[in-house]
């Protein structure tokens, strides 16, 4: 719109003046690095605003609590939006205003070059890299990066979502000063994305490195390098299935270590030499020996190494997520009771457990401890695939926080929450509503599962139930008048599920009616 640069923009910028202090400014303006309308992950934002420095807690928890407090205060001003629960968005305008600052306003303090979304297959000539500090080069079609840029200053990179991108060797042995560099979702149409040579020379510098959901198969072992790294997020990158002895263990001042899905596309197919796999039992003895390590998102292939875990209280303090792609281990039974211990578990994903029976907890030893059932309070998202022979997940009842159940290919499953299983501690039963805080609900190919829950529930928060195919048995929901009350939401599946379903009243079918989308799967 006409005179938006000279009338609207400074009346914005009246909020951002208004703004507590720099460290406020700095970190509302690096948002505008991100493509417009992209929902920014509020600990990958931190994660970065930590890379940089902007937060100056000496340690991570205070600094992740400074970085929330800011998102808050960001919210308020009506600076940012709040998507979900843990998603930032920036309105158009606002980050025209933001890049408006940071281009003009700013430029010799900020400068930033910003060219997410723009739909690019070059990148923009490296003479204009020179000077700048900031550079986004996000949620484009850049093939190649062929030239060497010189960036004495460059503190940050953004290459994230370049599906076709391949970089040159050498291609970052001018950036002495990068502290942050993401390289997400990068060459996924290549059949392996690979690093170029000369990483080792970001090695006095690079704080943050991210490769998330790229199909690298291999880490070269020149980033031992990397020396003060203290952020490293390979979050599904799934085919990963080499990463050199000590590579790991040679961070000494890793933070952050994020390995979600990491190697699980051929977790047990890796050679002997890694250590990501024979179930990770050397990874987790590396883990050991960093002292400043605090966030810790893992991917274990067998229950022995889920134990040796298990057994040191300092690596349980730093666990927010779990992923046990068990497939081949033995184990029919994994004591849930020990994931208590986890104060800050926030995902726990199993997948391809075929011989997993139970996730067995000792609830009347629960109560009798703790005086109150709701032990996994951090827990939000659990997924269980393909567990063929598990029954039910009756421990979720101490999960009050959980906000995403997906279930999926468990065959033997024929309750979600097993009534049953309280009949030797009725004193648990009134202080239980399981699924208060859940938001998504999705249940596929459960073929004997007849039941969610033995009552109605409120769902109070409920966004979607999604019932598809395979679930042919389960023919009534927990719900009633009162569920309806609470709020409405989307339910999902085949007519013809949706049209045999049973309900506790007339008023109850009618009241649920509208909620219904039908979909052919």
């Amino acid at each position: 719109f006409a005179g938006l640069g000279k009338e609207v923009y400074p009346l914005l910028k009246f909020s951002y003046d208004s703004l507590q202090n720099d460290t406020i400014r700095s970190c509302f303006l690096y948002c505008c690095l991100y493509s417009e309308d992209y929902g920014i992950l509020k600990w990958d934002l931190i994660d970065c605003w930590i890379g940089e420095g902007f937060l100056g807690e000496s340690d991570r928890f205070g600094a992740e609590n400074q970085g929330y407090d800011i998102l808050d205060t960001l919210v308020r001003a009506c600076l940012l939006e709040e998507v979900e629960d843990d998603k930032v968005k920036m309105h158009d305008v606002i980050r025209d205003m933001a890049l408006w600052i940071t281009c003009e306003i700013e430029k010799e303090k900020r400068n930033f070059l910003v060219c997410a979304g723009a739909g690019l297959k070059e990148a923009p000539d490296v003479k204009r890299w020179e000077n700048v500090r900031r550079l986004s080069l996000m949620q484009n079609q850049i093939e190649t990066l062929s030239e060497v840029p010189k960036c004495p200053h460059l503190l940050t990179l953004f290459l994230d979502f370049n599906q076709e991108l391949k970089i040159a060797d050498g291609f970052f042995q001018f950036m002495p000063s990068l502290k942050v560099l993401k390289m997400s979702y990068c060459g996924q149409s290549w059949s392996s994305f690979q690093l170029p040579v000369g990483m080792s020379e970001l090695g006095s510098s690079l704080q943050l490195f991210d490769i998330s959901l790229t199909l690298i198969k291999e880490l070269p072992e020149e980033l031992k390098k990397l020396v003060n790294l203290k952020c490293l997020n390979l979050r599904w990158a799934y085919r990963l299935n080499k990463i050199p002895r000590q590579l790991i263990s040679n961070y000494s001042r890793l933070c952050v270590l994020r390995m979600f899905g990491t190697g699980w596309f051929n977790f047990h197919e890796a050679p002997e030499d890694s250590v990501l796999f024979g179930g990770g039992e050397v990874l987790v003895q590396e883990l050991l020996g960093l002292k400043y390590l605090e966030v810790l998102e893992l991917t274990l292939g067998s229950y022995h190494a889920l134990q040796i875990l298990l057994s040191s209280n300092r690596l349980k303090s730093c666990i927010r997520s779990l992923f046990l792609p068990l497939a081949g281990d033995a184990t029919s039974i994994i004591d849930a009771t020990a994931f208590a211990d986890l104060n800050h578990l926030n995902e726990l994903g199993i997948d391809r457990a075929e011989e997993l029976e139970e996730l067995k907890i000792d609830y009347a030893e629960i109560v009798r401890k703790r005086r109150e059932p709701f032990v996994f309070r951090s827990l939000h998202l659990v997924a269980i695939y393909e567990c063929h022979k598990l029954k039910d997940l009756t421990f979720l009842v101490f999960a009050p926080s959980l906000k995403s159940l997906s279930l999926y290919g468990c065959n033997a499953m024929e309750e979600i929450i097993s009534v049953g299983k309280f009949d030797e501690t009725p004193e648990v039963m009134g202080h239980i509503s399981p699924f208060g805080n859940l938001q998504t609900l999705d249940l596929s190919r459960l073929p004997i599962l007849k039941s969610i829950y033995w009552k109605p529930l409120p769902f109070t928060h409920l966004k979607e139930m999604a019932v598809t195919h395979g679930c042919n048995q389960l023919r009534k929901l927990p719900l009633d008048s009162n569920s309806a009350k609470e709020r409405k939401f989307v339910i999902r599946g085949r007519e013809d599920w949706w049209n045999r379903l049973q309900w506790e009243d007339e008023a109850t079918q009618i009241a649920f009616r509208s909620c219904f989308q039908p979909h052919s799967w």
